[in-house]
C-alpha cells in the first residue's frame, strides 16, 4: 500500500481532489493478515519494509505471544492456513528454517496447510482484505498514521482488528544453503498426497 496524496479514480470522499496516478508516494506499507477462524477475530500488522518471509513470521510470533496464558495452554496444535503466495510456500527454505524453531519454542505440534494455486478465493483473509479496500476506498491515505486509522475503523464479522505498524527494515532474497535445509527437512512431516500443501513440525522435545 502505498501512502500518498492519492486515490482511485483522483476522487476521494467530499469534494477534495486526488492525484489517480501513484507517483510521488512518500511510504509504502505492507499488510499481513492474521484471522483466527473459530472466532474471526482480526490481527493487521504492517509493515514498512517488505512482504518477506521473516515479517510474515514475525507477524504470526507476535500474534502468539499476545494470546492470553490460558488460550495457549488450550492449544494442542498451531495450525495455519496460508495462500500460497511465494513468501508462504511449503518449498522455501527461509520460511520453513524460521518455523521449525517456533514450534519449539512454543511447545506446540504446527500444521502448515496452504491453499492450491488458484484457490486464494477460499482463503477467509482475502475476504478481509476485500473488506478493508472497501473501507478505505476513496480516501488519501497520505501517510502511514492515516492508513492505520482507517484499518483500526473496519468491522469484519462485526468485531475491530487489531492493528499495528512494524518498522522493521527485511532484506529480501534469504535463503538457506542445501547442508543447512537438509537439517531443517528432517523435522518436516509432510503429507504423502499433498506435500507441498500440508506439512507439521513437531517441536523437539515430542519429534
Amino acid at each position: 500500500m502505498k501512502s500518498g496524496a492519492y486515490a482511485r479514480g483522483g476522487l476521494t470522499r467530499g469534494d477534495n481532489q486526488a492525484s489517480d496516478h501513484d507517483m510521488g508516494w512518500k511510504e509504502k506499507e505492507v499488510p499481513c493478515g492474521i484471522v483466527a477462524e473459530d472466532h474471526a477475530a482480526l490481527t493487521i500488522p504492517f509493515g514498512s519494509s517488505y512482504t518477506t518471509r521473516d515479517f510474515i513470521v514475525d507477524a504470526l510470533t507476535a500474534k502468539w505471544e499476545a494470546m492470553p496464558e490460558q488460550e495457549k495452554a488450550d492449544t494442542r496444535l498451531m495450525q495455519l492456513t496460508m495462500d500460497h503466495g511465494p513468501e508462504s510456500s511449503g518449498r522455501r527454505t527461509q520460511v520453513l528454517s524460521r518455523r521449525v524453531p517456533r514450534a519449539d519454542a512454543m511447545h506446540k505440534p504446527m500444521q502448515l496447510l496452504d491453499y492450491p494455486p488458484y484457490h486464494r478465493k477460499d482463503n477467509p483473509i482475502e475476504r478481509c482484505g476485500g473488506s478493508l479496500e472497501l473501507k478505505w476506498n476513496g480516501t488519501q491515505l497520505t501517510d502511514a498514521e492515516t492508513m492505520l486509522e482507517w484499518a483500526k475503523n473496519m468491522t469484519w464479522k462485526g468485531m475491530r482488528p487489531v492493528v499495528a505498524l512494524s518498522r522493521k527494515a527485511y532484506a529480501k532474497g534469504i535463503a538457506l544453503g542445501k547442508a543447512a535445509m537438509q537439517a531443517v527437512a528432517a523435522r518436516l512431516k509432510r503429507d504423502l498426497t499433498l506435500p507441498k500443501y500440508d506439512i507439521v513440525i513437531h517441536p523437539a522435545s515430542t519429534a
